[in-house]
């Protein structure tokens, strides 16, 4: 991991925009390419005056939205079964499948929303709204403003890290640690504004009902 971090790290500095594209596309489907490690970097480039802070939130959305569709259309044409089947080659079990289900039948667009936010869950979120055939228009619309708040949350977390210790743009493990414990309190936040529209449409769901 340690060596891929690197690698990963390095795409960052290397490829700009382009960089910034193709990894956040692979984080936003089955492969296990942490956004920690590709926005804050990033953000550090445009801190320096190398790239521009809204061109890395920008390419970082469009890149989670490019590998998030990939995935759903793939989810679609593959079908459940097979994906049931192979899925625990790319750390899918069916269990896991199968509670990414429930969370989508139970919490609809707001929980694709909310799973662009939450760590694991926005790797995943994608093919279960594949299989159970999701308005394409709406899935995009949610994954698009879902993964522009994420990459702001990441691009401002790595912009505060270069004036607080500039020196992380050095060490791709220390940078993941500083994003990681600064992120705790927003996601605390995002988790509490989930629980609430959870709460909201499990006492509204039953009122509808009758």
């Amino acid at each position: 991991m340690h060596h891929l971090l690197e690698i990963w790290f390095g795409w960052v500095l290397s490829g700009g925009y382009v960089g910034i594209v193709v990894l956040m596309a692979m984080e936003s489907s089955i492969f296990p390419v942490p956004s920690e490690i590709v926005i804050p970097p990033a953000a550090f480039l445009a801190a320096q005056g190398k790239l521009s802070f809204g061109g890395v939130v920008l390419a970082g959305t469009l890149g989670s939205y490019l590998g998030s569709a990939i995935t759903y259309w793939a989810s679609r044409l593959i079908g459940r079964p097979l994906i049931v089947k192979y899925g625990r080659f790319v750390l899918l079990s069916p269990k896991k499948l199968e509670q990414a289900e429930h969370w989508l039948v139970r919490y609809e667009a707001g929980g694709v929303f909310f799973a662009r936010l939450l760590p694991v869950i926005r790797h995943l979120i994608s093919i279960p709204a594949g299989i159970v055939r999701m308005n394409f228009g709406l899935f995009s619309f949610v994954t698009l403003a879902g993964s522009a708040l994420w990459c702001w949350i990441l691009a401002y977390l790595g912009d505060k890290a270069f004036r607080m210790e500039p020196e992380l743009l050095t060490s791709p493990e220390a940078l993941v640690r500083f994003i990681h414990g600064q992120s705790r309190g927003i996601l605390l936040v995002i988790t509490l504004f989930a629980a609430i529209y959870m709460l909201t449409l499990r006492i509204m769901k039953p009122r509808s009902s009758a």
